[in-house]
């Protein structure tokens, strides 16, 4: 498998890497332009209505990248084993947001050391399971189809993982709403 450095390189050069999370390995891009986004979703095969996540390494980078987002309401749930779903008024990223440009899902995971140095570097990345739309997600590099893997700038191995997704919480109307039950309660 290739190193941080590789999967650094290849972000800044808009081409795709697996990274992993403290659920499952992610199938990553550049956030700020639409085609890097728009390559990972024709890898996997997921339809461009359905959002993909906004991942970083911590609070700060999330906000740099959002300014509009309520900290307060996100710092009770990460970082950890959620997507949010938040109001997006900006309507930024909207090649993220799938169907509904008024709010946008955000990741802070608990990062394995690897993929916390590859944000570090980078920022914000979008992030989506690394398998096949409607598959199995993936627990190992092993699990990744091999189509996904060749087309990778860089894969980032931290062994097993857990193997459940996150929780995504939508966070928009009055009262937090599970829209999947995942590695959290």
């Amino acid at each position: 498998m290739t190193d941080v450095v590789d999967a650094i390189a290849a972000l800044r050069t808009r081409r795709p890497v697996i990274l992993p999370t403290d659920t499952v390995y992610g199938l990553c891009a550049w956030p700020f332009r639409p085609e890097p986004v728009e390559r990972i979703y024709r890898l996997k095969g997921r339809d461009a209505s359905k959002p993909s996540a906004l991942l970083a390494g911590d609070l700060d980078a999330l906000a740099a990248a959002l300014p509009e987002l309520d900290l307060e309401l996100v710092d009770r749930f990460l970082p950890g084993p959620y997507t949010l779903v938040v109001p997006n008024p900006a309507h930024r990223f909207p090649w993220l947001t799938g169907d509904n440009p008024d709010a946008i899902g955000i990741r802070v995971p608990d990062l394995p050391p690897e993929a916390a140095e590859v944000l570090r570097a980078v920022g914000v990345v979008c992030a989506t399971s690394a398998n096949a739309a409607g598959g199995p997600s993936p627990r190992r590099v092993a699990d990744i189809p091999e189509e996904i893997r060749v087309a990778c700038g860089a894969v980032v191995d931290a062994g097993e993982l857990p193997g459940i997704p996150s929780t995504v919480l939508d966070l928009t109307g009055d009262e937090p709403r599970v829209l999947r039950e995942g590695a959290a309660s």
